[in-house]
């Protein structure tokens, strides 16, 4: 319950489900499971941790809701996908996939600069405008092409189910870079997405039998109980820091677990 309350607080803070530092911990502690066991595990404490975050960023009025629907309809097919294709990777293989892609994600954010203001905004077709005011009194305005979101929104429900992730540690970035979101915006938008996607990996898994009435869903539900209340932590402090110092700790988090699963692959 304490190792899912930190998850739950830091995986909200930056809008990526927490599922980016479970994952690694549980390949750690538990070197005997399979990788379809692991994504399974963590793809139901990204889900109860992204629904409690989700509450929190609504009442804080920081989700584009009318976005948010399409990209969950994109997730579907990819996240369905992920969640069966999983089964066929090795261990090694595994976690050798996950540290690049971490180590790729953390290096990008950390090398790019991350003022969003000098953005001009997106013309041409399919391009969809929003502005939203949370109840803090921001006004957030931007813009981006709509077919781009919901093309990334599936890619990412891919790779979030087969990896047991979550997605935001992709989708954040993507959003705020590709699609021009502002990082606060991104990272609630998010994490109402991530609730949907983990959810479908979720119900994949438990119609295939890797999750059941055993230790693992009762190990899952301890994790769940634990990120529930750090989710509403962590999305109570997101609104005190800037976008960059956001993007920055996730990027680190990113790399330093990225080494050590790389050297996990290398029998190290």
């Amino acid at each position: 319950m304490l190792l899912g309350f930190a998850v739950g607080a830091f995986g909200t803070l930056v809008g990526a489900g927490g599922g980016f530092v479970l994952v690694p911990v549980l390949l750690l502690v538990y070197p005997e499971k399979d990788p379809e066991q692991i994504t399974a595990i963590s793809l139901l404490v990204v889900c109860a941790n992204a629904a409690s975050g989700s509450l929190a960023y609504g009442l804080q009025k920081r989700i584009d809701f009318r976005s948010a629907w399409w990209f969950v309809i994109g997730t579907f097919p990819g996240a369905v996908a992920g969640a069966i294709a999983v089964g066929y990777v090795p261990r090694r293989l595994f976690d050798a996939i996950f540290a690049l892609l971490l180590a790729g994600v953390g290096l990008y954010l950390l090398i790019r600069r991350h003022n969003q203001a000098i953005v001009p905004p997106v013309q041409g077709r399919g391009v969809v405008r929003r502005t939203i005011r949370d109840i803090h009194g921001n006004t957030f305005t931007y813009s981006y092409h709509l077919w781009k979101g919901v093309l990334i929104s599936t890619a990412v429900g891919f790779i979030s189910s087969l990896l047991g992730i979550g997605g935001g540690i992709i989708h954040v970035p993507i959003m705020a870079t590709v699609l021009h979101f502002p990082v606060h915006i991104a990272a609630a938008t998010s994490h109402f997405v991530l609730m949907f996607m983990a959810a479908e990996g979720t119900a994949v898994h438990f119609a295939q039998g890797v999750l059941g009435w055993d230790r693992a869903l009762a190990e899952a539900l301890l994790l769940a109980t634990g990120a529930i209340p750090g989710a509403q932590v962590g999305a109570r402090l997101a609104h005190r820091l800037h976008g960059g110092i956001i993007l920055r700790a996730l990027a680190a988090s990113l790399i330093l677990v990225a080494v050590r699963l790389g050297l996990k692959a290398a029998g190290v």
